[in-house]
């Protein structure tokens, strides 16, 4: 079996990103990017997807944590699109639900080959820890751009908005395992009847 692995370098005025994944790995992850909330967030993608991560950026937080979050987005779904390939023989779709106390997300995944984002998140909260939490729409907007998914991210109820984000990542790292996995009945064939995603 080929290793699913990818390095991926982005650079532009605003943030200097370098990431490393390995979507069959046991969820080691390593973080260097100056905003901490998100970096907790992320290590709920590599736990719960068993996907190892390597993640640094330096990023213009002196203005505010906007341009970071978003491309570290960007530069992670560019990850994926080059670790996972072709798409031959994998599951294609994956779906997870995730509680967290009085939380409860649902986040569904489809390695289409067409980005599109639905993220139905009534947040309570405007901040968590200083981070502004509209910034998970930009992450998740620039991952969909560039690893080519549909995603459907809903948070279906809670109050704590710690909890509420921390739901939907949990969940969207479960849902990214399950659609990763290689299909053993689906060996070498595309999941799809257009034979191209």
């Amino acid at each position: 079996m080929a290793e699913r692995t990818a390095s991926v370098e982005r650079n532009t005025l605003e943030t200097q990103i370098k990431v490393s994944i390995n979507l069959d790995g046991t969820g080691k992850a390593r973080f260097d990017i100056g905003v901490p909330f998100l970096e907790h967030m992320l290590d709920q993608i590599a736990r719960h997807g068993l996907i190892d991560l390597d993640i640094e950026c330096k990023g213009d937080l002196h203005i505010d944590d906007h341009h970071t979050v978003e491309d570290v987005g960007i530069t992670l779904g560019q990850a994926f699109t080059q670790a996972i390939g072709d798409k031959k023989g994998i599951v294609r779709y994956g779906h997870s639900y995730v509680p967290l106390d009085e939380a409860l997300s649902r986040v569904v995944i489809d390695f289409s080959g067409r980005p599109g984002l639905q993220m139905h998140v009534p947040f309570t909260r405007a901040v968590v820890g200083g981070f502004d939490v509209d910034l998970f729409q930009e992450f998740f907007q620039g991952f969909v751009n560039h690893a080519l998914v549909t995603l459907h991210i809903d948070n279906l109820r809670g109050h704590n908005t710690h909890h509420q984000i921390e739901t939907v990542f949990k969940a969207f790292g479960r849902a990214l395992r399950m659609a990763v996995e290689r299909d053993p009945r689906m060996a070498g064939q595309m999941p799809s009847t257009k034979g191209v995603l």
